[in-house]
């Protein structure tokens, strides 16, 4: 099967990069000393030199407290001993040198105290981590990464997750290089947690499997059902509180002819297209979603749809349709796609990562990088130009 090659990138979050994320007191750790450290310094010179005050040793005390909340277990110690030494050289800077023991008791207590609140920081913060990193492996199981060119295909990838911590909501994608041509799926669970990741896990293993293997699009579609119907019947089994999940969904199997795809809509915002002549939606809703078609019976609708070449389709889940802005507007995704196509360069579509990149931002200006629901996007096109890379 030939190749052709082409470019593949991924956005993670809203804001930028791994270190960006989390609460501030997590991400300025490394420079948490300055905090307490300048505190102390404020203190000494304004409390000791300035305006000399037989209470500023007690204002000391708040720098080793201070520490257990942004510094190391050993900095905190040394910001105790700190205040300890100067608490000592305060009575005599202010020429009283009598002995002061139950403010030597006191600035012990209090450094113990916290060290030992940043003994109980450190080890919670290192539960939290080894937790964030359980939960971010079993994402990555249902998630895959997707390698630069797979499938044949140019394509971007963004997940932005409402909950930065956890990151465990159902959004799911893949790309799949098959013997019957590129095939993709973009889908969201019903609910958040682990359930909806359990839940993501069935369909997008299901499309996984059946999507390689099976040429009929519409048989792709019934394992993907059935697949969540029996995941929901065992989900009931082992908890009878468990209600049962449905999925929301597109699949996109490209044609070999290179001009054509299949498109099948399970109860989903319909996808955009971006061309030389704008922007048009492919169908939507076109099939009730996942875990509810045997209940209506209903045959799967599949609709072959034109796609060029140089067209790059957009899917995403309804965080990005249904965020909002401080007002309570809904992001205006299409105004804002008919607003790209029309200053884009040439009137050329733009290429995957550039489309990820600018809705990104603009949904960032948007929230204001908060977000209410997990938002997925996967930007996608078949390469402009044929290099002939075989597998």
């Amino acid at each position: 099967m030939s190749r052709s090659s082409a470019t593949g990138s991924s956005i993670t979050k809203i804001g930028g990069s791994d270190g960006a994320q989390g609460p501030l007191l997590l991400r300025l750790a490394r420079w948490g000393w300055l905090v307490p450290g300048l505190f102390l310094i404020a203190v000494v010179v304004l409390g000791v030199w300035a305006w000399p005050s037989p209470d500023a040793d007690n204002w000391l005390l708040m720098a080793p407290l201070l520490a257990a909340a942004l510094c190391s277990v050993r900095v905190t110690a040394l910001f105790g001993c700190a205040v300890l030494l100067v608490n000592r050289l305060v009575p005599v800077a202010l020429s009283d040198p009598g002995p002061r023991l139950n403010g030597f008791l006191l600035d012990l207590c209090v450094g113990i105290l916290a060290v030992l609140v940043a003994v109980l920081r450190s080890r919670t913060r290192t539960y939290m981590t080894h937790l964030q990193n359980a939960l971010l492996t079993a994402r990555q199981v249902v998630v895959r990464p997707i390698p630069p060119g797979w499938g044949g295909v140019e394509s971007a990838t963004a997940y932005l997750p409402a909950d930065t911590e956890s990151r465990m909501g159902g959004d799911f994608y893949d790309i799949l290089t098959t013997p019957h041509g590129t095939r993709l799926v973009l889908g969201d669970v019903q609910g958040k947690g682990l359930a909806a990741l359990s839940t993501a896990g069935a369909v997008v293993g299901a499309f996984r499997e059946a999507g390689y293997n099976e040429a009929d699009p519409a048989v792709i579609a019934a394992r993907m059902d059935n697949s969540l119907r029996r995941h929901n019947t065992l989900m009931a089994a082992n908890d009878r509180g468990h209600e049962p999940r449905f999925v929301t969904a597109v699949v996109i199997a490209f044609l070999e002819d290179g001009t054509h795809a299949d498109v099948i809509n399970f109860g989903h915002e319909g996808p955009l297209v971006f061309g030389r002549e704008g922007v048009r939606q492919l169908p939507q809703e076109r099939n009730p979603p996942l875990g509810l078609i045997a209940l209506t019976g209903a045959r799967t609708r599949i609709d072959r749809v034109r796609l060029e070449r140089e067209e790059t389709v957009l899917l995403v889940t309804d965080g990005i349709t249904e965020a909002r802005d401080k007002q309570g507007d809904f992001f205006p995704l299409s105004a804002w796609a008919d607003q790209l196509a029309r200053t884009s360069a040439d009137d050329a579509p733009p290429p995957p990562h550039v489309l990820l990149n600018r809705l990104v931002k603009a949904l960032t200006a948007h929230t204001s990088g908060r977000l209410d629901d997990d938002a997925t996007l996967v930007a996608v096109r078949r390469p402009t130009r044929n290099r002939g890379v075989t597998d």
